[in-house]
């Protein structure tokens, strides 16, 4: 197996693997020119975000500046939007569903080093593909750690610490974030909206 097979067969593998090292020189290169981009310049954003992500749906919205390991390792679909300061710690597998919106500083990383210290000396490490379904909102400053899924229509609360899956139609905050209710799709959007204290 190949260091990037193993990494998506989460296994433990090598990152400073020559061919992963150079696919990361090229992410730098591509994400320095995104975030030196006009603002304004919506549509060739979108295009050039096309060539960073692995797969990006329709009006796709990422602000500036971001942070991904790699980019390819991401997917999102239709009508996302991520604010500013957003990291992908995309080693592993990223893949974002429909009509997601994600406030700033929030980071999802799917990286995590080896418990084994001589393991950890030699820069070994291991990742963990996260999933987050169609319909979810993150609030700002909240970690998404490896392995996570999160459910469709859920709602992360901000600064939360999501450490464990969340479960579809949930209100989840806190560090380590935890569900404090289920959410209905008829409930005043006011309530959600403190509740949840985005932005």
């Amino acid at each position: 197996m190949t260091e990037r097979e193993k990494s998506y067969a989460e296994l433990l593998y090598q990152p400073n693997d020559p061919e992963l090292a150079a696919d990361r020189d090229v992410t730098v290169k591509k994400l320095r020119e995104y975030n030196r981009m006009d603002p304004l310049d919506r549509e060739g954003r979108q295009q050039a975000i096309r060539g960073i992500l692995g797969k990006a749906g329709k009006n796709c919205v990422v602000e500036q500046p971001l942070f991904c390991t790699y980019g390819y390792n991401t997917t999102v679909g239709d009508n996302f939007f991520l604010n500013v300061n957003g990291r992908l710690m995309d080693s592993g597998k990223i893949t974002i569903g429909n009509n997601v919106f994600i406030a700033p500083n929030v980071s999802i990383i799917t990286e995590e080093h080896a418990m084994n210290a001589k393991q950890r000396a030699e820069g070994l490490e291991y990742t963990h593909p996260v999933h987050i379904g169609d319909n979810v909102w993150i609030c700002t400053g909240a970690i998404i750690l490896p392995g996570v899924t999160i459910g469709e229509n859920s709602v992360i609360g901000a600064g939360s610490v999501v450490t464990k899956d969340i479960p579809a139609n949930s209100l989840a905050v806190g560090n380590p974030c935890r569900v404090i209710r289920s959410i209905s799709q008829e409930e005043d959007p006011a309530f959600l909206h403190s509740a949840a204290e985005m932005d």
